[in-house]
């Protein structure tokens, strides 16, 4: 049992205090501008805020795919979230940079934030494939428009932030089709809409607070 926890806490303790190392390249805006004027400090503090929170949603993910790799049996499924898990890694890494850039930091509650997202989908995952299936495509879905309601938010003139934002748009949408597919072909389930609601209150509870904090 012990031998099982010690690669639980290498994530969780590489995923809060370690650097992040993408395999990926970092994404770089699609403009010809490659000196762009200095972000207004209003502008620069938002985009570094709606990063921290982007941020938060990576680490938060990080602690769900090696949840629902622990719990479940299937190899088949156990495969899937570990390689999710380790695109999401590129996430992680990207978001971390942009804040550097921005000198912006992390959020202060990410050690709860992983905690809270860990036991969510350790339940979910000792519930079956099906509902952790569900419980990861309603996840990417709402992440995915949340993602796109940052790219409205950002600065018009915050290309670098834009373009890591776009990219992860499109990965997550990718996940949430992986997931939706999934859930077809092992009988997944959809989760109730009282769930999914529920669900978007906490987001709503954590993006807020991650903001700020």
């Amino acid at each position: 049992m012990k031998d099982s926890l010690y690669p639980l806490l290498d994530t969780a303790l590489r995923t809060l205090f370690a650097e992040p190392r993408a395999s990926r390249s970092y994404p770089l805006p699609n403009t010809l501008d490659m000196h762009p004027a200095p972000l207004e400090a209003a502008d620069k503090a938002h985009a570094g805020a709606l990063m921290r929170v982007n941020h938060v949603g990576e680490v938060c993910a990080q602690a769900l795919y090696t949840a629902g790799a622990f719990a479940t049996t299937n190899a088949t499924t156990k495969a899937h979230f570990i390689a999710a898990a380790k695109e999401e890694t590129d996430h992680l890494a990207w978001t971390k940079t942009r804040l550097d850039e921005l000198g912006a930091r992390p959020s202060l509650l990410n050690p709860l934030w992983y905690a809270g997202a860990f036991g969510l989908g350790l339940i979910a995952g000792k519930l079956g494939d099906a509902v952790s299936y569900g419980f990861v495509a309603e996840t990417e879905a709402q992440v995915e428009a949340h993602l796109h309601s940052h790219l409205a938010s950002l600065p018009a003139a915050d290309h670098a932030s834009r373009a890591v934002v776009t990219q992860m748009e499109a990965d997550e949408a990718r996940h949430g089709a992986e997931a939706r597919h999934n859930m077809r072909e092992l009988g997944a389930i959809d989760l109730p809409a009282p769930v999914k609601a529920l669900m978007a209150a906490a987001a709503k509870v954590m993006t807020t607070t991650a903001y700020r904090i």
